[in-house]
């Protein structure tokens, strides 16, 4: 399976479907409040800017691959996890201080512009963080509507939102870890990789694959398999994210190259480069880690010593073995041989991704 023509056809599917959604929601608030009804709009101009559509599409062949039938409304149901992804988003934009989201100014930025503008005297970053919050709040509970609308079976709908909640406490933890050992200024390569399976191996990987598997009646031990192959899937997928993070593009990516080094973040990339690093090189990630007015050449800088340490090369192989040992229970799961396909498309795309 090509899987990045996959992901790009699926991908006008799932949009047409967000954007039919948004609009209803839209048409429908606006009766209510324009104020809201217009930041409606603008999420979905956000949502529709970017992103693969990844979530969506694992939730979507996990429900083929258990033998779910009705794929139209499979593919209706699958804008859930696409809406919950972004409340994290917003949310997490927040808290990281980006600006950008897919090349496009974030929630909280666009209302805090806007604060100056409409709010001179009062604070526009407390403005805008609150509106960014409720926003998020609100994408959230639509996400979790879809679900609740979705017409499957009352049990496997309820099964499901039981999930979905799962999944956003599971990432919460995750978030509260990766804030707690940044601002800890230190952590282990264990603490690291457990920050990663929680805040992204198990709402990117693992909650979709489940939620479309539960909707198609899948039993305890076809999720046990899925988790299996989830895991070390989404931690691959977070280590490839810090690479691109650090040595990417801004175009590519759709944010500033180095935000996690402004924000002091710690990654598998920075602990390993930290172990290996002479004292003088330490120093120098120490000077340059949080710094928020990071210039290029210090950028730089940081970039040479993860590389001069083997951190980067460190990285890519254990993306490399978290890549295969997914492979290996893909390869054995018992779902159908299209799906099985294409998550061994997913894999190979996780482990070569450029965006």
């Amino acid at each position: 399976m090509d899987i990045k023509t996959y992901l790009a056809d699926f991908k006008k599917e799932v949009d047409r479907e967000i954007e039919a959604y948004f609009d209803s929601v839209i048409e429908e608030v606006s009766k209510r409040d324009i104020f809201m009804a217009k930041a409606l709009k603008n999420v979905e101009s956000l949502v529709l800017a970017g992103g693969k559509r990844l979530r969506p599409a694992l939730m979507y062949q996990s429900y083929l691959g258990v033998s779910g039938k009705e794929k139209k409304k499979m593919l209706k149901t699958s804008v859930s996890v696409e809406l919950i992804h972004f409340f994290l988003l917003i949310h997490d934009d927040i808290i990281d201080r980006d600006i950008k989201r897919h090349g496009k100014d974030t929630v909280h930025f666009t209302y805090e512009k806007l604060a100056k503008k409409i709010f001179p005297k009062n604070n526009s970053a407390h403005f805008g963080n609150s509106m960014a919050i409720i926003i998020g709040d609100m994408i959230g509970a639509l996400g979790n509507q879809i679900i609740y609308n979705s017409r499957f079976d009352d049990k496997l709908i309820v099964k499901a939102l039981h999930k979905l909640q799962s999944i956003v406490s599971y990432t919460v933890v995750g978030q509260a870890k990766d804030i707690y050992i940044q601002n800890k200024g230190d952590a282990s390569e264990k603490e690291v990789l457990e920050m990663y399976e929680y805040k992204t191996a198990k709402y990117t990987f693992e909650g979709p694959l489940h939620m479309g598997a539960i909707l198609g009646g899948a039993d305890e031990k076809a999720l046990v398999n899925l988790s299996q192959i989830a895991i070390p899937l989404g931690i691959a997928f977070q280590i490839r994210d810090d690479i691109l993070g650090l040595f990417g593009s801004e175009k590519k990516v759709g944010k500033p190259v180095g935000s996690d080094v402004k924000e002091g973040k710690q990654t598998i990339l920075l602990v390993r480069a930290l172990e290996m690093a002479s004292e003088k090189q330490k120093k120098i990630l120490g000077k340059i880690l949080g710094k928020k007015d990071l210039t290029q050449g210090e950028l730089e800088s940081f970039q040479e010593i993860i590389k001069g340490t083997g951190a980067l090369d460190y990285a890519k192989d254990l993306i490399s073995r978290k890549v295969e040992e997914s492979k290996g229970f893909i390869k054995s799961s018992q779902i159908h041989e299209e799906s099985r396909k294409f998550l061994l498309g997913i894999a190979d795309f996780v482990g070569n991704r450029e965006i």
